[in-house]
């Protein structure tokens, strides 16, 4: 179910550029040839419907999981994805990847969106926080995109930072095997941001390009991450916002020219797509890439049927030893925490 919360805006001053805070206007404004440059800012929510679970979803997110097994999720996904950590213990974090490396997901109608952008010669830069590469199988070029996150196409070794074969990684980490340096020996890591890693130099690169842009457009987030959050900030006054989420997120909807559409994504880019008259477009272009009369229609309740993402959860958890001495003062911390929770948790 959808919901325009654009009205609940006061309505006085009026849009500077829009004609009203609806999705009839934003479309209207990219007919008229008045949005020529437009960001996108995604996140795991355009992801969902492929059967990759996010992070802090209700009931399907992996915070929740978590839940169900009693262990407080903060500091146990921020341990997993800790560089130090996967130093000296990198096998929960492939066992969360593992089933990335299967080849089973597609690309949402959300993606497909964007490659029409691009298609369009509207696309200005996605910034892309997915690590999935879901937006390139889509075919959005990779000039297009500033993966702030990093990305799974390319691995080198933490030790030596000598490049590793991708047929080599996938077959290792297929075969639940922690893929090892050729050179040294050292633990191979995809070139994905870990906590306590330096941005990619492509982000700080790009960050200043939402002041270019002609119009904002942000699907799936929660805008969490700081430097995220940021890129709709960035855009000058006037330049129209469009939050496609499940939720508000940051003062999104609080500026004269923000429309606000709450709900799923995949439904909220539908119905900009027939706002725009790209609905058939759209759709062709989603049969074409999921090779599929129909395209790929997944419900909430088939969702995840490629992955037992329960089953995940579980042997993750197993791989966790809070009890390795490490020398990272922040990953101490956040051991610490995860003991004294899970201890009362207990």
């Amino acid at each position: 179910m959808l919901s325009d919360q654009s009205a609940r805006l006061d309505k006085d001053p009026p849009p500077l550029t829009l004609e009203d805070r609806s999705l009839e206007s934003i479309a209207n404004y990219v007919n008229d040839g008045r949005a020529k440059k437009i960001i996108v800012v995604d996140g795991a929510g355009i992801s969902t419907s492929a059967g990759i679970p996010d992070i802090q979803s209700p009931n399907t997110g992996l915070y929740a999981r978590l839940a169900r097994l009693n262990l407080p999720p903060s500091p146990f996904m921020e341990a997993v994805f800790h560089i130090s950590y996967f130093r000296v213990n990198p096998k929960p974090f492939y066992s969360l990847i593992r089933e990335l490396y299967t080849g089973l997901f597609q690309p949402t109608i959300a993606h497909c969106f964007i490659r029409l952008l691009s298609d369009k010669g509207l696309l200005l830069k996605l910034f892309e926080q997915n690590n999935d590469r879901l937006s390139v199988l889509a075919g959005v070029p990779v000039d297009k995109i500033v993966e702030g996150h990093g990305s799974y196409a390319d691995q080198h070794c933490i030790d030596c930072k000598s490049s590793y074969p991708s047929a080599k990684m996938r077959e290792a980490i297929l075969g639940r095997e922690i893929p090892r340096c050729e050179q040294c020996h050292g633990f191979v890591k995809p070139d994905i941001m870990m906590y306590g890693d330096e941005l990619p130099t492509a982000f700080t690169q790009n960050e200043m390009l939402p002041a270019e842009s002609d119009l904002c457009i942000v699907m799936g987030t929660s805008l969490t991450a700081g430097n995220f959050a940021c890129l709709p900030e960035r855009c000058p006054q006037g330049v129209p916002r469009l939050l496609i989420n499940q939720e508000h997120v940051t003062t999104l909807g609080s500026r004269a020219d923000d429309v606000v559409l709450l709900g799923d994504c995949d439904d909220g880019v539908r119905r900009l797509a027939a706002a725009l008259g790209w609905e058939v477009e759209l759709q062709a272009l989603w049969c074409e890439l999921t090779r599929t009369e129909e395209g790929r229609k997944i419900g909430s309740e088939a969702q995840f049927s490629s992955w037992d993402a329960d089953q995940m959860v579980a042997e993750i958890t197993s791989d966790v030893d809070f009890s390795i001495d490490v020398q990272d003062e922040e990953l101490k911390a956040l051991m610490q925490r995860w003991q004294e929770q899970t201890s009362l948790a207990a």
